[in-house]
C-alpha cells in the first residue's frame, strides 16, 4: 500500500473518533436521558403538630431548702448526764424527753425552799394569831396601841417573807425541771453530740466562750422538717408580676430535683423578701412545702418553679423544634406540599421540654422537631415515624439549627 493511502485510511479513522466521542457527549449531557437517581430526594425529617392547651405562666429560680424550726438542745444547768432517751435520726413530738441529768441536787434544793415556805407559813399564823389578840386587848385598853401596831409589822414582813420563799420554790422547780431535757418543737433527732456519764453545763460566758464550749456543752440538734421551707431567688424584674399575682391569691410553688426534672414536692409562696440585694439585682423569697414524703432536706439545693398565672389556649411546640438563626428563633413549618418554610417566631417561655410560642404559629401547623440541619427554605420531606428517632440522623449542635 502506498504511503498516501496510508494517511488517507489514517484521516477517516480519526474523523470516525472524533464523532462517536461528539455524539457520546451531547447524549449524556442531555437532561431528558438522565437516570431518575439524580433527582433530588425527599429529606426525612420528624414532625409534630403545633398544641392548643392551657399552659401555667411560670419563672424558675434556685433555692436552698430551710427548716422552719431548728434547735440545739443544750442543758440550762449543770449536772451529770444519767441516760440520753433518743436514738439518732429519730422523729420526736414537742415535749418528749430526750435526755436526763441527775436531779438530785435540784430535788434537794426544791425540798429545802418547800420546807422553808412551810417553816414561815407556820410563823405567820402564830403571828397573825397574836395580832388578832392584841386587837381585842386594846379595846379593852389592857395594852398599848404601840405593841398591835409592832405585831402587825411582824404580820407583814412574814407575809413578805412567804412570798420570796414561793418565789423560790418556783425558782428550784423550775431548776429541777432543766435536769429533763425535752424535745422543743416536732422533728427530727440528729447525731448524738454528748454521752451519758459526761457532765453537761450551760453556756455562760462571752459570744466566743459560748462558740467555744457550745458543741461541747449540746446533746443533739432537732430540725423540724414538715413543713418545711425553701428560700430562692427571683430577678427584681419579676417583682411587680409576683406581686400582682399574689393578690389574686396564692401561689403555687413546685420543687424540682437538681436535674430540673424530678418533682420533689407542691407548695405555697409565703413571702417576698422585704430588700433586694442590689449587687445581683435578685431578691429571696420564701415558699413552704407540707414535705410528707421528707424528699425535701434542710442544706440541700433545688430548683423552684413558681406559678404566677394561667394563660389560656397557649400555643406550644416541643422545644427541639426552636432554630437559632442571625435574626433569632426559627421553625421549619411542613406545609400541604411537604415543602418547608422558616418561620420566625416569639417564644414566651420554656418549661422543661416544651416552648411557649407568642407569635409566629398557628394550632395544627406541622413543624419539624429532628432532622433540620439538612432543611432549607423549599425543602422536600417525608415524615419519618416519630417514635422511631434513629429514622432521622441527629447532628452535632455545631451543625443543628443554623440555615444553609
Amino acid at each position: 500500500m502506498s504511503r498516501a493511502r496510508v494517511k488517507w485510511v489514517f484521516a477517516c479513522g480519526v474523523v470516525v473518533l472524533l464523532s462517536g466521542g461528539t455524539i457520546l457527549y451531547w447524549g449524556k449531557s442531555d437532561p431528558r436521558q438522565a437516570p431518575s437517581s439524580a433527582l433530588p430526594q425527599p429529606v426525612p425529617v420528624i414532625a409534630v403538630k403545633v398544641r392548643q392547651h392551657d399552659v401555667p405562666i411560670i419563672l424558675t429560680g434556685l433555692g436552698t431548702v430551710t427548716a422552719l424550726n431548728s434547735a440545739t438542745v443544750r442543758s440550762q444547768v449543770t449536772g451529770l448526764l444519767i441516760s440520753v432517751d433518743f436514738n439518732e435520726g429519730q422523729s420526736v413530738k414537742k415535749g418528749e424527753l430526750l435526755a436526763q441529768i441527775d436531779p438530785r441536787t435540784y430535788q434537794a434544793q426544791l425540798d429545802q425552799a418547800q420546807a422553808t415556805l412551810e417553816h414561815d407559813r407556820a410563823h405567820l399564823k402564830n403571828a397573825q394569831l397574836n395580832l388578832k389578840r392584841y386587837t381585842e386587848l386594846t379595846r379593852e385598853d389592857s395594852i398599848a396601841q404601840q405593841q398591835v401596831d409592832n405585831q402587825q409589822a411582824a404580820v407583814d414582813e412574814l407575809e413578805a417573807q412567804i412570798k420570796m420563799d414561793q418565789a423560790a420554790v418556783e425558782s428550784s422547780k423550775a431548776q429541777l425541771s432543766y435536769t429533763s431535757l425535752l424535745a422543743p418543737f416536732d422533728g427530727i433527732t440528729g447525731i448524738r453530740l454528748l454521752d451519758v456519764g459526761n457532765i453537761i453545763h450551760p453556756l455562760t460566758g462571752s459570744a466566743a466562750a459560748q462558740s467555744t464550749a457550745g458543741a461541747a456543752n449540746a446533746l443533739v440538734v432537732v430540725t423540724q422538717i414538715q413543713p418545711i421551707s425553701v428560700i430562692f431567688t427571683l430577678a427584681t424584674t419579676d417583682i411587680p408580676a409576683v406581686q400582682n399575682a399574689m393578690a389574686n391569691g396564692p401561689l403555687q410553688a413546685i420543687a424540682l430535683g437538681q436535674d430540673d426534672k424530678t418533682q420533689l414536692d407542691v407548695g405555697q409562696l409565703t413571702v417576698v423578701n422585704n430588700q433586694a440585694d442590689p449587687g445581683s439585682g435578685t431578691v429571696q423569697l420564701k415558699a413552704v412545702f407540707p414535705n410528707k414524703q421528707r424528699k425535701l432536706w434542710p442544706g440541700t439545693f433545688v430548683n423552684v418553679r413558681l406559678v404566677t398565672s394561667t394563660e389560656h389556649d397557649a400555643l406550644t411546640v416541643p422545644l427541639d423544634a426552636i432554630q437559632q438563626g442571625p435574626q433569632g428563633p426559627f421553625v421549619f413549618v411542613v406545609g400541604p406540599n411537604n415543602k418547608v418554610a422558616v418561620r420566625p417566631v416569639s417564644v414566651g417561655q420554656t418549661f422543661g421540654a416544651e416552648a411557649l410560642i407568642e407569635n409566629g404559629l398557628s394550632a395544627e401547623e406541622t413543624v419539624v422537631v429532628r432532622g433540620q440541619y439538612r432543611l432549607s427554605p423549599g425543602t422536600s420531606v417525608v415524615l419519618a415515624d416519630a417514635d422511631n428517632p434513629n429514622a432521622v440522623p441527629n447532628p452535632s449542635t455545631a451543625a443543628s439549627g443554623m440555615l444553609p
